[in-house]
């Protein structure tokens, strides 16, 4: 990791009373334009306007159309409750039990209205981790309750304003990534948020503020009590995006890596994995052309350090290269704890595995074609291909290998004059 990422990472700032924070920003003061927001979204707002409820675009989407960047998604916050909203849409339905949603479905899309949430009365013996969220309160309640003060903006439809109940535009305009409230709380209640700040500073270039950053450090722990899909989900988030190596980067330094993958934590400080970090870039830069890498390749790609440094060091106590085999039985003992640590779903650890394991078979390629041509049409080849040439890239390593598979596979797959070679026909047992 580079010494100038550690020395922008973190900025010191004044803290902000939210009381002091509030804004409206008028219409004329915003660059936010209905042309941006798509047809279906401003059904639903002038729809819940007209029936005399609140209805305010919220969280990233005002974010992103301030930014002028395309959001993601667009959430409408409104203080209907959700079988008030679902009398107003026939076209719609009530989802979710920990926090209850309505989905308003379109032929086209889906457009999620929430209500008005305060946060939950905490419950003795309970601890701090927020296990209900259905308590319906007022928009200042709703701002305050939410993760990021860039995610609290609201953008009214009745005067089209901006609401700022929580200094997001100040923090947006300084490029701040900072907790609503005291950031030892808000990760105790809620320690996916420490990922999310992550996610947040990476995909949108902003530095993590002072407090919130040292929260995430100290409380880096909790993160274990997290549910692990949602964790799961979340790191995977960070490698689909086309910033996974700025993400990763922000993970290992703030230690937050640590209890996730010790692993490569451990990998990353005794160094000597310039490559890993190379492919990371690589790995960007791919997503970002378009080209679709799957979730087991993405994350095979965060446990490839780990993996590699085994297979030599066993190498090295057999003295000698591993047999096929012998190979393929250590990658399953090695990843078998992680992918149970993620609490992957029996598919994807199946295909983790598969990813790892013909990486390893297309670096010795087998000696006639006909073995080749059949290797070609496995099921995990393409992964193990994609994660080879990720590798190959990045290390200056088996790259004529790389390129000799990926001719070949071209060759193969176009050619309409090779016949596939059928498998060998059983013989009948004799009665």
């Amino acid at each position: 990791m580079s010494s100038e990422t550690e020395a922008t990472t973190v900025v010191e700032s004044e803290p902000q009373g939210i009381e002091a924070a509030h804004q409206v920003i008028d219409r004329a003061d915003h660059s936010i334009s209905r042309k941006s927001i798509p047809e279906n979204v401003l059904k639903v707002l002038y729809r819940l306007h007209r029936s005399g409820y609140r209805a305010y675009l919220c969280g990233g989407s005002v974010r992103d159309l301030l930014m002028a960047r395309e959001p993601k998604d667009f959430d409408i916050v409104t203080d209907a409750h959700p079988g008030d909203v679902r009398r107003l849409f026939r076209n719609s339905r009530i989802i979710g039990r920990r926090f209850r949603l309505v989905h308003v479905i379109f032929q086209d899309g889906v457009v999620e209205v929430a209500t008005f949430r305060r946060e939950p009365e905490k419950v003795e013996g309970d601890g701090l981790l927020v296990t209900d969220d259905n308590v319906f309160g007022s928009p200042v309640e709703d701002a305050r309750r939410r993760d990021f003060t860039i995610n609290g903006l609201f953008y009214s439809i009745a005067d089209f304003t901006v609401i700022d109940y929580v200094g997001g535009l100040r923090d947006l305009e300084d490029r701040l990534i900072r907790v609503i409230g005291v950031p030892d709380l808000r990760f105790q209640e809620d320690p996916v948020r420490m990922l999310r700040a992550v996610e947040f500073a990476a995909r949108l270039d902003f530095e993590i503020e002072a407090s919130t950053y040292d929260a995430i450090t100290e409380h880096r722990n909790e993160i274990l009590k997290a549910s692990p899909p949602r964790v799961s989900e979340e790191i995977l988030e960070l490698l689909r995006r086309g910033w996974s190596s700025s993400a990763v980067e922000l993970l290992a330094e703030t230690r937050l890596l640590e209890p996730l993958l010790p692993e490569l934590q451990s990998r990353l400080d005794r160094g000597g994995v310039d490559y890993f970090w190379t492919m990371l870039q690589v790995l960007d830069r791919t997503v970002g052309s378009g080209r679709r890498i799957s979730d087991a390749v993405l994350f095979s790609v965060l446990v490839l350090p780990h993996v590699i440094e085994e297979i030599e060091r066993e190498s090295a106590l057999r003295e000698g290269k591993l047999r096929v085999g012998d190979m393929l039985l250590h990658i399953r003992e090695l990843i078998q704890p992680i992918v149970d640590r993620f609490a992957f779903s029996a598919g994807m650890r199946h295909q983790t595995e598969q990813a790892l394991e013909t990486l390893w078979r297309l670096l010795e390629p087998p000696s006639d074609k006909r073995s080749m041509w059949r290797f070609v049409f496995r099921e995990h080849f393409s992964d193990g291909l994609a994660l080879l040439e990720l590798y190959a890239r990045s290390s200056n390593r088996y790259l004529g290998v790389c390129q000799q598979w990926q001719s070949f596979a071209q060759k193969v797959r176009r050619s309409e004059d090779v016949e596939r070679p059928r498998p060998p026909r059983k013989r009948r047992r004799r009665r």
